[in-house]
């Protein structure tokens, strides 16, 4: 009886091992849905949309967008983290959900470098703070001249307490030496429908998402996190030439999955996004939003991630910064 036992769970064992690579090959055979872990009109949301049409020919199967907000991206973070790892639940990565938010809080729900599958990083974006008018500066030297005359007299919206916004103002007011208080919203697209109504004065936000508002003098453009001076914004310096490189930091946007992810699902959609990115008027979609295309491999994804987490580590400890 023992012996027939055994046999059995061994004939299962076997089945269920010849059975998972065609589950693989044939995936995707249904809808695969992407979290998007902000409110909708933020940077993450913009990139996440432009993909999904197109990866979803790529993969023969549609790709729809879920927005899960809250929490600096926390929310929709732990969603993915926690769905079944079998490609049909990814997820949009950026700094705030597996970088600064993991690295400021140290009640976040999931580890970013354990708890995920990189997949690809699609675009880094440059950051960028911007004013509202009627905010008494037109370049960053007033700007800072003014925030060091009237401390505590401004606000700044970010996309979430413990984003990639937050951290990286934070880490600029206290290289700086000015205070500004943190005004957190659910993502960038509330962040930047109040600034441009002049609810808020200031807005530390990524660049997609608040240059149609800058090239339209809806917002002013202060000074940007990028390699180098943009064209689209060519008197706006970086923070490299205002003496604060540490904050010259782009953000990244990728897809991950759940842990256990498997090699034959990351290798395809990685595939589907590459095939997508051949597209000239995708890419230029994207371009077109101040980002550059990445579309690197799974192992040099991970590799991104886990050098942010250990860098905003680093200025948390450093600038002993903590949560609202």
């Amino acid at each position: 009886m023992n012996r027939r036992y055994l046999l059995a769970l061994s004939t299962l064992a076997l089945a269920a091992a010849a059975a998972a690579p065609a589950v693989a090959q044939d995936y995707p055979n249904k809808v695969v849905k992407l979290q998007i872990p902000f409110a909708p009109g933020g940077t993450t949301d913009i990139i996440g949309r432009v993909m999904a049409e197109p990866l979803g020919k790529a993969l023969g199967q549609p790709v729809i967008i879920e927005n899960k907000a809250g929490g600096g991206g926390v929310i929709g973070a732990l969603e993915t983290s926690r769905a079944a790892p079998d490609g049909y639940s990814l997820g949009m990565a950026t700094v705030s959900t597996t970088a600064a938010n993991p690295a400021i809080n140290p009640k976040n729900p999931y580890n970013p470098l354990t708890d995920f599958t990189p997949i690809v990083n699609i675009a880094a974006t440059p950051n960028i703070i911007a004013v509202h008018p009627s905010f008494p500066a037109r370049n960053y030297k007033e700007f800072v001249a003014e925030l060091k005359k009237n401390p505590g007299k401004y606000s700044f919206a970010s996309s979430g307490t413990g984003s990639i916004a937050h951290l990286q103002m934070e880490l600029y007011k206290n290289l700086s030496g000015t205070f500004i208080t943190h005004i957190p919203y659910r993502g960038s697209g509330p962040a930047l429908n109040d600034t441009v109504a002049g609810q808020v004065p200031i807005i530390f936000d990524n660049l997609p998402s608040t240059l149609p508002f800058a090239l339209q003098k809806r917002l002013i453009p202060i000074v940007v996190a990028a390699p180098q001076r943009l064209a689209a914004l060519p008197d706006v310096p970086t923070f490299k030439e205002v003496g604060l490189e540490p904050v010259n930091r782009m953000a990244y946007y990728g897809l991950v999955g759940p842990k256990g992810l498997s090699k034959e699902v990351v290798d395809k959609v990685n595939a589907g996004v590459k095939k997508a990115l051949e597209d000239p008027a995708v890419r230029k979609r994207i371009e077109d939003t101040g980002s550059l295309i990445v579309a690197n491999t799974p192992e040099q994804f991970a590799g991104q991630i886990r050098a942010e987490y250990e860098v905003y580590k680093k200025v948390v400890e450093s600038a002993k910064l903590k949560l609202d």
